[in-house]
């Protein structure tokens, strides 16, 4: 008959310790892979995010797809951005995807030559913009607080491989708890097999996990 012989000291804190370090690997590899929070301390993307929202980033879905239009995204900071001395990670809208036309004029936008309804935005634009055509590999993204948003048409466009993933979900406040809904109004393009979004402007300070 097989019995189970007790833990001597030293085997319990072997044991222990290799479970705070299985633990610690697979938290590590949760975060770098698939999902982390963050949170929400600056007026940048408002009404859609607003100071103190709680965000899931999900990270998983865009190592087997490209993003959407209207998907809010989290990226590293461009060369150009970096070129400014900005380092941090941000957070926006993609309006434009590889060989779209952009044009923003008179407070409106235009994507492929078609007015776009953005019900999201904070207020219109009070900029003129293009028009421009996305190059490959490359996307367009603004803020929803447009006109206090540093993006695209201020700093050129985001590479793909900049993109870390994007936002799913807000957990808190309670109240305001659930999917982040993609609400461009746009042309049809492929389905996602994740989360629909929805975006806001800001940069991410790793070490308080704020976007700022």
């Amino acid at each position: 008959m097989t019995t189970l012989k007790p833990l001597t000291n030293r085997n319990e804190w072997w044991e222990a310790t290799k479970t705070a370090v299985c633990g610690l690997a697979i938290a590590a590899g949760f975060h770098t892979f698939v999902a982390e929070v963050r949170y929400i301390p600056s007026e940048s993307m408002t009404p859609t995010l607003q100071v103190g929202d709680r965000i899931v980033i999900e990270k998983l879905s865009y190592r087997f797809r490209a993003p959407q239009r209207g998907d809010i995204v989290v990226f590293s900071a461009t060369p150009e951005l970096r070129s400014q001395n900005l380092k941090n990670d941000l957070i926006k809208r993609v309006i434009g995807l590889p060989g779209d036309t952009i044009r923003v004029q008179s407070g409106k936008l235009f994507l492929n030559s078609k007015r776009i309804t953005e019900p999201y935005l904070q207020e219109s634009p009070n900029y003129n913009y293009g028009p421009t055509v996305v190059p490959p590999n490359q996307y367009f993204v603004l803020g929803d607080n447009r006109n206090h948003s540093y993006d695209s048409h201020l700093w050129g466009f985001l590479p793909q491989q900049n993109l870390i993933g994007h936002a799913a979900f807000r957990f808190s406040p309670l109240e305001s708890a659930g999917l982040l809904a993609k609400l461009l109004d746009q042309p049809p393009i492929h389905g996602s097999i994740f989360f629909g979004l929805a975006t806001s402007q800001g940069f991410f300070d790793h070490r308080k996990g704020q976007i700022r």
